[in-house]
């Protein structure tokens, strides 16, 4: 039997228009869909296959699976000067950003569907679930990004139904290669990134790459410092044998900014650079150090063994003066010159560990053609948070540390915070999973799996020495058809039950239900028609209980009930000549409530069909890419228009509304030499006013004015 692989590919490349020959063999590989001729470099000096499988994935490749799926590999980030992690999830339509704690981590929602507002939005690197605290994450490492939209959570664990999220990082390569960049723009930005990779051995091979950043940003007082790196080695211990290591180092500092305050919805009258924190409070600190080894095992030629093992230990720490969000404790409804602030401070400690056993291989049973895949996973997750804060006196007038916005005074003496929450946090989950595809015909598909979650958690609150507890066993089913009408058209169907504990406590000091998802979607898939269009279109309809959404008065997080999100999406890349091609990205969205709530903190009714915060009904983008010659030397053009609908700014008041806004980018870079390239960066070419996410009017995040930069880049 044809023996499968999954195989990781690196390409080094001169800039140019890769061959097609070239093309087709890269995708032979994979058996995955992978980007057009005018997405290559052209000159291709090596292809190195490694047998290395993505874990939850067994021998079935992407393409074949019954889901809606966005690829984001790091030759579109290189080309569109993309550094920042949230920013290439724009090329995911399904994909819009979420409140993200002052800038503190990464937060999004898929298909209408986010985690808590008050925690980072969970995502897969390598396949292994990410907890804690990670910073806002370069894209130094990234070697392709995986938007796996829809049902999928019955094989991942703890997903959303709106979709999962794996980042791929890059890999030891055998043949010495790498580079070094340094970027330079508006707003004192300064960033050094590099990656090296070469073999020790005939066996082994290693590659580190990082990034370093000192930047200031286009809001006062707030400044980005940033570093990053990621070791990582190979070990070919035998023909059939794989084994990967993995490091990540993290350190970032960054004041946390809540953004600016909205007043009678006049967006007009916001100053978009105004800081309404403390100067004196400085930077919160995120720190992370995070192991991954991973075992690719091949039994024979039909049946693999994967191994892995994770940890983690990562930190938040910091002092923030927050804008107060309490009616009766905000002064400036009364006094435009009198601004309520809290004062905050976190120190928050986590650690993570994850496992995970797999099998998968192929066998025929009845006459038909089985592709099993089959694990265990468990994880161990603590978080011991230290949270304190001082609080304006309620309904008193109480000016002690307010300041006037317009006219800052950072000599006012600072309040004693007290302590809020002191928790210790444990959870543990064990599952076993598993899926068969099963050949129905040469051209159909059933994929049948499921999996089995026990949940245990326990939270231990140190001020009264309480420990709430609670445990659950969870069965999620998962079902899929796909049907290939040609070679290069399929047709699918899918539904997926799910599962995710909820961690912390609400406004009352009690424990969250875990929430319950199921989702459904039908959709098409097509690759190559007439050897230049590619896409899928999917419509879907989601539901999930128990979603956390924010209490703004608390600071903590309450239960929004049942939500659901139905929609469409549209993703089309066309090759309109051997130089140009243009991608296209839509994604319609109805996410609301789907059952009446009052909100314990406010005392205010959420009626049944209110939308969800920060979700966009309609989002999209549309990019031209052109290679071309430049006075003799290489070169590429860049153009991308992205569209955001408008959006709910606030949970508690449904007139709060985003506004729509409309983003041109630019792009361009020349080959000076085989070895030496310069890249250009314009982002909000027009300097368009925008707002980026909001948590409430008092705190909503304006969008970049303009920005460039220049980026120069010697590889070897």
């Amino acid at each position: 039997m044809k023996k499968l692989f999954v195989y990781s590919i690196a390409i080094v490349s001169s800039g140019v228009l890769a061959q097609v020959t070239a093309h087709e063999l890269t995708q032979e590989l994979t058996q995955e869909p992978v980007d057009s001729p005018q997405q290559v470099n052209a000159e291709i000096e090596r292809i190195e296959v490694v047998q290395h499988r993505q874990p939850y994935r067994g021998n079935v490749p992407l393409v074949k699976t019954p889901q809606a799926i966005d690829r984001i590999n790091a030759d579109q980030l290189n080309n569109e000067g993309i550094t920042q992690f949230i920013d290439a999830l724009d090329f995911s339509p399904s994909v819009v950003r979420q409140n993200n704690l002052g800038g503190m981590f990464d937060s999004f929602a898929v298909r209408g569907f986010a985690g808590d507002e008050n925690n980072p939005t969970g995502y897969l690197i390598n396949g292994f679930n990410l907890r804690g605290y990670s910073g806002t994450r370069s894209t130094v490492n990234i070697q392709t990004i995986e938007v796996m939209k829809g049902p999928g959570s019955a094989l991942y664990g703890q997903g959303e139904p709106g979709g999962t999220i794996n980042i791929i990082t890059k890999k030891p390569r055998f043949d010495e290669q790498g580079y070094i960049q340094g970027t330079l723009g508006n707003y004192d930005k300064q960033q050094l990134e590099f990656d090296y990779t070469n073999a020790i051995n005939s066996v082994s091979a290693f590659r580190i790459n990082g990034s370093y950043e000192d930047s200031d940003s286009y809001r006062d007082h707030v400044f980005f410092k940033k570093y990053n790196l990621h070791p990582s080695l190979i070990w070919n211990i035998s023909a059939s044998t794989k084994l990967s290591y993995e490091l990540e180092v993290l350190d970032q500092e960054k004041p946390l900014d809540r953004g600016v305050y909205v007043l009678n919805n006049d967006f007009d009258a916001v100053e978009p650079d105004a800081f309404y924190g403390d100067i004196r409070d400085g930077a919160h600190e995120v720190k992370a150090l995070g192991h991954q080894l991973v075992i690719n095992h091949a039994i024979n030629s039909s049946w693999h063994l994967l191994g892995g093992f994770a940890y983690r230990d990562s930190s938040f720490a910091g002092v923030s003066s927050d804008t107060e969000l309490s009616d009766g404790r905000q002064l400036l409804y009364s006094d435009p010159d009198m601004l309520s602030r809290q004062r905050r401070e976190r120190d928050y400690q986590a650690r993570d560990l994850s496992t995970r056993f797999e099998l998968s291989g192929d066998f025929q049973l009845a006459g038909f053609a089985n592709h099993l895949l089959m694990g265990l996973d468990y994880y161990n997750y603590h978080l011991d948070t230290d949270y304190r804060v001082w609080r304006t006196a309620w309904g008193a007038g109480d000016t002690t540390y307010s300041i006037d916005p317009h006219n800052p005074d950072y000599s006012i003496p600072r309040p004693q915070v007290l302590p809020k929450t002191l928790t210790f946090e444990k959870q543990e989950g064990l599952g076993f999973y598993a899926q068969d595809l099963i050949d129905v015909t040469e051209k159909s598909k059933l994929l049948v799996g499921f999996r089995v979650d026990k949940f245990e958690q326990h939270i231990f609150n140190k001020e009264n020495d309480v420990t709430q507890s609670q445990e659950q066993t969870q069965f999620t089913p998962r079902v899929g058809f796909v049907h290939q009408l040609t070679d290069k058209f399929n047709l699918y169907t899918s539904y997926a039950e799910g599962f995710r504990p909820n961690p912390g406590l609400d406004a009352d000091r009690n424990a969250f239900d875990p929430e319950q998802t199921r989702s459904f979607e039908v959709g098409a898939k097509w690759q190559n028609v007439a050897d230049r269009l590619s896409g899928s279109v999917a419509i879907f309809d989601a539901e999930k209980t128990n979603m956390l959404t924010a209490e703004p008065n608390t600071g903590f997080s309450a239960t929004l009930g049942e939500v659901k999100s139905r929609g469409v999406e549209l993703q089309l890349n066309t090759e309109l000549t051997d130089n140009t091609s243009v991608d296209l990205g839509y994604a319609y969205t109805d996410a609301e409530t789907a059952n009446e709530m009052v909100n314990s903190d406010w005392g205010v009714a959420i009626p049944k069909g209110s939308r969800l915060i920060n979700i966009a009904k309609h989002s999209g983008y549309v990019s031209l890419n052109h290679y071309t010659q430049l006075l003799t030397k290489n070169a590429f053009f860049a153009a991308t228009v992205r569209y955001v609908g408008d959006r709910l700014g606030e949970t508690t008041d449904p007139n709060y509304i985003l506004p729509s806004y409309t983003l041109v980018n630019l792009a361009a870079s020349i080959e000076l030499s085989p070895q030496l390239s310069l890249k250009f960066d314009v982002n909000n070419l027009f300097d368009e006013e925008y707002f980026e996410s909001s948590y409430h009017k008092l705190w909503t995040m304006p969008g970049s004015p303009v920005n460039y930069s220049v980026s120069l880049k010697y590889q070897f």
